[in-house]
């Protein structure tokens, strides 16, 4: 086993902390601590309270036959808003800054490229700091592995939006949200009342809500593939039920406009139009949406209308 340390500042570091751990494959120690800062000494309070320069810093040791740093890094942004400088999430203050401490010269290219590559995605310019590790002081021992001891403690991060960015597979690029005189001309009455003025369809006397052909159902208006036939199922509402997106991020969930006392709502990620509502069912979620907010392609032409890139990522 070939060991590495890297030097990652990201907010309070009992979430960064935790995510390395529990998260990140390859990871094989974590410590948190304090880097960079003016003294050869500090404690808790004084970083918070004082303006040591120090930031909180989690130092990751890594197995390289099993990752290597650029795979850390990509997986540590996943934690960060590197726009942000000195804060993330709730916390403010210089502590709380974003950086990349190095120990090793022949890291410095990678990290550099990395935060480039990364650059591209923000027109904001980014705040991640990097540097050599000046000076590390490990943390008292209530900070290590904190989440861990204190499971409902505090955390920053949303690891279960991580997760769901992560599996992410639907392009979202390919498909081009349309004006609303656009979506005038190309939709039927119907499809532009549900999509654009949240109303619904009668039950069970609508296109698909007891079709169950193999295929997927896509966004009416974009394009966008939302839901798999394998999700489907009839769950006695007259409406098509799924019970998951293909993709977590394709459907966006908020209060329905016109009642905000009634279930959430559910809304295509690029179209940004009103498709139905979301329930709870048994313990889990079903996805009730209007078939006049949906368009059906078969399986055998999924190929041919650009959507063959999806299927290792779905059952049908």
């Amino acid at each position: 086993m070939a060991l590495k340390t890297i030097y990652l500042a990201g907010g309070c570091f009992w979430g960064l902390q935790r995510y390395m751990d529990t998260e990140v494959k390859g990871v094989v120690s974590t410590e948190t601590g304090y880097a960079n800062g003016k003294t050869d000494t500090v404690t808790y309070g004084e970083v918070c309270s004082l303006n040591t320069g120090f930031s909180e810093t989690v130092k990751v040791t890594y197995d390289t036959s099993v990752t290597d740093l650029e795979n850390i890094l990509k997986e540590y942004y996943y934690t960060i808003d590197p726009t942000s400088v000195n804060r993330q999430g709730a916390d403010i203050g210089d502590q709380y800054r974003t950086g990349i401490y190095w120990t090793d010269e022949n890291d410095v290219p990678v990290i550099k490229n990395s935060l480039a590559e990364l650059q591209k995605n923000y027109k904001q310019k980014i705040a991640v700091e990097c540097e050599p590790l000046k000076r590390y002081i490990t943390a008292e021992e209530y900070h290590q592995k904190y989440l861990e001891k204190n499971p409902t403690g505090y955390c920053h991060i949303n690891f279960q939006k991580i997760r769901d960015l992560k599996s992410a597979f639907v392009n979202s690029t390919l498909y081009v949200k349309k004006s609303r005189e656009e979506l005038e001309k190309t939709l039927s009455p119907i499809q532009y009342a549900v999509t654009q003025q949240f109303e619904n369809e009668e039950p069970f006397n609508n296109l698909y809500w007891d079709k169950f052909d193999k295929g997927i159902y896509a966004d009416i208006t974009t394009g966008e593939p939302l839901f798999s036939s394998a999700d489907k199922y009839d769950a006695g509402t007259g409406f098509p039920a799924f019970r998951k997106p293909m993709d977590p991020n394709v459907i966006r969930e908020l209060p329905d406009v016109t009642d905000p006392l009634l279930t959430p709502a559910a809304i295509s990620r690029v179209g940004m139009c009103y498709l139905g509502h979301i329930y709870e069912d048994k313990g889990s979620k079903l996805y009730s949406i209007n078939s006049a907010a949906l368009m059906f392609i078969p399986e055998n032409e999924m190929d041919e209308k650009g959507y063959g890139y999806i299927k290792n990522h779905i059952k049908l």
